[in-house]
Parts: structure tokens; C-alpha cells; sequence
């Protein structure tokens, strides 16, 4: 695939008109052949043919970066190294968000371009008519072949990209060919994958596609499949797809769903999640990125030609109706219940129903509760699971329900698990085809013992496509959910082993001061990798450092909101609890442990904090609910992680050592390194 909309030997550029090169990459374009583009292109083209005399290598203008959705101006590859020019032409001044812009790029490559990772990779941000370019050469503190971004204007560009051959000058040249070829395998978050999605990209291009990971586009093409066969069939369909945390189920339910989002499409699809932060923060992700989209292509037109756009783009001219046109087909489960209960004998418009996290469904007690109190509803007689299934019954023809399940991530009363999802078939719907990933047994999703009840029906199938193995999340290693797992089943012996696979490639630190914690996650974070502090919600007794688990933080702004805002993620100030973080991660976290959740030699002792002092749980739901707090708060990070064990205070009862000590030692026990 060319993944640049320009590109060629540096010797073919030279001898290339202005007028050829400008015209090859608007024929390539996909952006507005209007006059600042060109005019930037032009600029470019201009200054690299009077520095680029001398050199051999390739140049690629607009080098694509799908998994962010942008292109890079200029790439150029010459002698060992990899140059990422970003043009700010006319630009006077080294914006911060620019800055982070150009590292963004040289760590994606590095990251997801497989025969970049062991490359030199030059970053510099050109403002083209800043007067104090600053130009120091000097390698990250990761140590990784990955130059601190350089600043430059057009007239020290050359001086900067010789000062970088020479400064690598003994390393091998790379071959082009073979750069080439290399596979981009990219790991997005949620949202970005989201975004791209949106924007029509495949699965395929925006994940991994190394043998390990290649289950994400068989399972995407499975559910798929279960779909187009129950709708030529007339069927009506249940299907269970499984997977680890982080492994991509809920990008699988984005991918269906974005890609039948026409109304007049028969497979028109919604994506349902109960996860309120996580479907606020997806809703607002896309309707932004739609918006700037939007804006970028009528930017250079005048008000009376935004005809240009037809009346579908034209929804996407201002942020609210925006977020109106992305939440037809992603909304909060509540929402779809409720209008369901609104006219109890009309189906929904959908016929293919996707829910995220499907074992979060409320039981039949939980959900009679909210509608007895919150509607009004006082005779009402079904659990979630079987309400919503009933919902897509309606239809007289097909209809398909699939339950993307997590193991061990309930983490509130009044969730059913998966159980409740069979019993409501087995109870109501007998003619329903039920497809299951092989892995439901799995003691994590508690359903052994349910599907014994469904073993006598014959349209029960079974399939080793519907289960997600391996963690997305974390593109630098894969065990980290498996460690999670064996800290906290005890499984000290396997967790020390766990470790050592991931040392190298996956830091874990632990310490006792959140000072020094911070202090770790800014010296690894590099361009926009999102960072911040992450807590149980029990976690009460943290307030002495400034962590207040009842302070309520919008999940919107700490997820998406710049460095600039203080009610971002970066600022280390605001906390999010597992409510908050479930389905979405970050680049690098800070787990605070709270006294909550305390190591023994009896094993795991799981406490709540009322009134003034801390209390022992009993209940075998609320005790696995909070061990499943941590396991959702200890999974969210995809490249790296500082757990901080308080020291407690002697002089205060509900902070005493004795709570926090035992967790810390067990931890370092393990083999974590300690930071003092």
C-alpha cells in the first residue's frame, strides 16, 4: 500500500517541476484543492529543493498515520535515519500542541511501524519564520532511537538535518526497500479507534495483524457472519463473544455498528454500552473530530459555498447537532430500554443490537427497583437482559442480540453477570439461535454452571472465533491482564514470572510517595501519550494527598481535554475510579491503593469506610466487586504503570500503617522495583 500521496527518490524530486509534484499529490489527495493547500505544498517543495542537493534517499508528502487519522508532511529517509518534518509555514512561534504533534508522529512510527522500531528517528517541527530556532541534538531519556523533537525554521533546516547525520553517522543506512515493506501494526485507544472507524477505516487498518493479535478481524468477521446469515435466514440470533480485558471487544461492537449507520441500510446497527463515562466520552469524541473535519474542509471557502456540502456533512457544522447524528447509533443501554418500554409492542428501528460489557445487565430486582421508583412502572417483571431481548423479539422477521462479555469486570450491585442472559432465553425465547464463544466457561465469567441448562436445546453453537485472546491495550506487552489475574488470585510464584516476561518491555514501578509517583509518569509520557491518576471509588481514606474519590470528575474533559486544562487527566489533580476508567484506558497510570483493599496471610481483606472508621465487607458479591475494582483500575495502562502504597500515619487510626504495609510488601515480593 502507498501510504504517502507523494513519493520518490530524493534525486527524482530534484529534477520534479513544482507544478508535477503539486499536481501529483492532489491527484492523490483527499484534501481541498483549494489555494492554502497549495500554497503550503508549495512552500515545502521550495525549501527541501534548496537543502535536499547532495543527499540520497526517498521523500513521501502526506505520509499517512491512520490509526490518528493524520498524515505527516514530509518524511524523508536518508543515510540511517528516519526525518518527520511538520511545516508550520508562516508560522512565527513553536506551539506547544505543535510540539507535541511532530512527537506524536516519530513515536507512532516507532511504535506500530515494524521496521522503524529499531531505527533513528528525527522529529523536527519547522516554523518557517521563527527567528531562534533551537536545535540541540540529543537522544530521549528512554534511550530508544528516538531524538527529542528539534525546532527549526527554514533557513537552519539544513544545518539541523546535517547535524543529525552527523550525529548518527557511523549507523548502518537503511535500506528503502525494505523500510517499505515494513507492516503498520497499529494498537489504538478506544477512541481513536472509534474515530477511525467512523471515518471508514477497517479493523484491518487500524489493529495489530501479527499472528498473535489476528483474531480481532476473524471475530469482527464471525459476528458479521451471524448477522447476514440470521437476517437471509429469518433467524433470530443471540451471540457471546469473550475476551481479555483490553482485547478489542468493544472496538468489535464499533466496527458493526459504524459500518451499517444508515437508516436505510437493512443491517442497521446500534452499539449499547450500560457504561454511562464511556459512552459520553465516545459520543463526544467523534462529534468533535467530525466538527474540526468539517470545519478543515470549509475553512477556505466563503459562507455562501458551503453548499459544497451535502446535507449529511452539513449535520456536523456545529458540535450539538453533531453529537445528535453519533448518538443514533451509540447510546447508553438505559436509553434504549426506555424507549422500549414506551410503546411495549412496536420493535426498535434496529434489528442488530450490540451491547458493550452485556454482563453489567441489572437483574430482575435491580431493574424492578429503577422502574418502579424512576418510571412509574410498578408491575414490571423482567430483568434487563430479558426486557432488551424482548425488545428485538418484536421484529416479525430477524433480529440479532450481541453480548460482548468481560470476565471478572462487574463491579457494581445489581449486575446480573451473563447468567441472567441464559435464563432469559432458556425461560422466554426458545426459538432463539445461540452462538458461544468456547471461553464462556471460563470460571471468570461465572456461566459454567447456566450452561449446563441450555445443553439439551439444538441451536446452541459453539465457536472458538467469538473469543478475543489476546490484550490490545497494551502494545507493549501482552500479559499484563494475566499478571493482574495472578496478583490479585495470589499466584505469587506464576506473578514473578509474569514480571520478568514484561520488565523489559512494560514498566511497573511501586512507592510510597504520590510526589515522586507524578514525578515518574511526566518523565515517561512524550508528545500527547494521556497520562493520570486512577482509585477505587472506596478508596476514601487518600484525602491527606489531595485525592477525594467524592469529588466528581466529568469523564469528558479527563479524557479529552488537553494539557492546558485543569480538569484534564494531565494535570494530576482530578482522580478517576473504576467507573470512570472501565472501557477506556491510558497511556501510562498511577494506581493510588487505598486501604480498601488490604494484603494478609489470610489473603485478600476487602473493607468500606463509613462514618469515621473502616469496616469489614462480608458479602461475597460486594467483596468480589471491589476485587474487581482493582482489576479494572490495574489494567487500564498500555504502556506502563506506578502503583502507590501510601505509608499511612501513626497518628491517625483510619490511616494506619498496619493497612497499607502488608499490600506494599506483598507487592514488592513479587519483584516490582521500587522507587524511593
Amino acid at each position: 500500500m502507498n501510504r504517502a500521496y507523494y513519493s520518490n527518490p530524493i534525486s527524482i524530486f530534484l529534477n520534479s517541476s513544482e507544478n508535477e509534484i503539486i499536481g501529483a499529490l492532489s491527484s492523490n489527495s483527499e484534501f481541498s484543492d483549494e489555494t492554502a493547500q497549495k500554497s503550503a505544498w508549495k512552500e515545502e517543495i521550495i525549501i527541501l529543493k534548496n537543502i535536499l542537493n547532495g543527499y540520497n534517499g526517498s521523500i513521501y508528502f502526506e505520509y499517512s498515520i491512520p490509526r490518528m487519522g493524520k498524515r505527516i508532511d514530509v518524511l524523508l529517509v536518508i543515510q540511517s535515519v528516519i526525518f518527520i518534518l511538520e511545516f508550520k509555514v508562516g508560522e512565527k512561534e513553536f506551539h506547544s500542541y505543535s510540539i507535541d504533534q511532530v512527537w506524536d508522529y516519530a513515536l507512532d512510527l516507532k511504535n506500530f511501524h515494524e521496521t522503524s522500531h529499531d531505527k533513528l528517528i528525527a522529529p523536527i517541527l519547522i516554523a518557517t519564520q521563527a527567528k531562534r530556532p533551537y536545535s540541540t541534538i540529543s537522544i530521549t531519556p528512554q534511550n530508544d532511537q528516538l531524538l527529542i523533537p528539534i525546532l527549526s525554521n527554514s533557513e537552519s533546516l539544513l544545518n539541523t538535518i546535517q547535524s543529525v547525520l552527523d550525529f548518527c553517522k557511523d549507523d548502518e543506512s537503511i535500506n528503502i526497500q525494505n523500510w517499505e515493506k515494513g507492516r503498520y501494526q497499529p494498537t489504538p485507544t478506544i477512541i481513536e479507534a472509534a474515530m477511525a472507524l467512523y471515518n471508514n477505516h477497517s479493523v484491518a487498518n487500524i489493529s495489530r495483524s501479527d499472528a498473535s493479535a489476528i483474531n480481532l478481524s476473524q471475530t469482527s468477521e464471525a459476528v458479521s457472519e451471524i448477522i447476514r446469515y440470521s437476517k437471509e435466514k429469518s433467524e433470530k440470533a443471540i451471540c457471546f463473544v469473550t475476551g481479555v480485558p483490553g482485547a478489542g471487544k468493544t472496538l468489535v461492537g464499533l466496527n458493526i455498528a459504524t459500518t451499517h449507520i444508515n437508516m436505510s441500510d437493512k443491517l442497521y446497527s446500534v452499539f449499547l454500552s450500560g457504561n454511562g463515562p464511556l459512552v459520553k466520552v465516545l459520543i463526544e469524541a467523534l462529534a468533535r473530530d467530525k466538527v474540526k473535519q468539517i470545519k478543515s474542509i470549509t475553512e477556505n471557502y466563503k459562507k455562501e459555498k458551503i453548499e459544497i456540502l451535502d446535507n449529511d456533512l452539513k449535520k456536523f457544522l456545529k458540535i450539538g447537532s453533531a453529537r445528535s447524528v453519533i448518538k443514533s447509533f451509540i447510546q447508553n443501554v438505559h436509553n434504549f430500554r426506555d424507549e422500549g418500554i414506551g410503546d411495549k409492542n412496536k420493535p426498535p428501528v434496529e434489528h442488530v443490537a450490540l451491547f458493550d460489557e452485556a454482563q453489567r445487565a441489572w437483574t430482575l430486582e435491580q431493574t424492578a427497583k429503577f422502574m418502579r421508583e424512576k418510571k412509574d412502572e410498578l408491575n414490571f417483571d423482567k430483568s434487563e437482559p430479558e426486557f432488551l431481548i424482548s425488545c428485538l423479539d418484536r421484529h416479525p422477521d430477524w433480529a440479532v442480540v450481541v453480548c460482548l462479555v468481560g470476565g471478572g469486570q462487574e463491579i457494581n450491585t445489581g449486575e446480573a453477570g451473563i447468567s441472567e442472559w441464559i435464563e432469559s432465553l432458556e425461560r422466554s425465547f426458545p426459538d432463539w439461535k445461540i452462538y458461544i464463544s468456547n471461553k464462556l466457561t471460563d470460571s471468570e465469567y461465572n456461566a459454567k454452571d447456566i450452561l449446563e441448562k441450555i445443553k439439551h436445546r439444538s441451536n446452541v453453537e459453539y465457536s472458538d472465533s467469538l473469543h478475543l485472546s489476546v490484550s490490545m491495550r497494551s502494545f507493549r506487552a501482552e500479559n499484563v491482564s494475566l499478571l493482574v489475574k495472578q496478583i490479585l488470585d495470589l499466584d505469587i510464584e506464576n506473578a514473578k514470572l509474569t514480571l520478568k516476561e514484561l520488565n523489559d518491555k512494560y514498566p511497573i514501578v511501586i512507592t510510597r510517595n504520590l510526589t515522586k509517583a507524578k514525578q515518574w509518569l511526566k518523565s515517561k509520557a512524550r508528545g500527547s501519550e494521556r497520562y493520570g491518576i486512577v482509585v477505587s471509588s472506596q478508596a476514601q481514606r487518600l484525602k491527606p494527598y489531595a485525592i477525594d474519590v467524592k469529588s466528581p470528575i466529568d469523564p469528558i474533559h479527563w479524557f479529552l481535554d488537553g494539557k492546558e486544562d485543569v480538569r484534564s487527566s494531565y494535570y494530576l489533580e482530578d482522580v478517576a475510579t473504576e467507573f470512570h476508567v472501565q472501557g477506556l484506558e491510558l497511556d501510562w497510570a498511577c494506581v493510588a491503593w487505598d486501604g480498601d483493599f488490604r494484603y494478609s496471610s489470610n489473603g485478600w481483606e476487602q473493607f468500606s469506610f463509613v462514618g469515621s472508621k473502616w469496616n469489614h465487607i462480608h458479602k461475597p458479591e460486594r467483596k468480589l466487586y471491589l476485587k474487581n475494582a482493582y482489576r479494572v483500575l490495574l489494567t487500564r495502562a498500555r504502556q506502563g504503570m506506578v502503583i502507590v502504597v501510601p505509608s499511612g500515619d501513626i497518628e491517625d487510626p483510619t490511616r494506619n500503617p498496619d493497612y497499607y504495609n502488608s499490600t506494599f510488601e506483598y507487592l514488592k515480593e513479587i519483584g516490582f522495583d521500587v522507587i524511593e
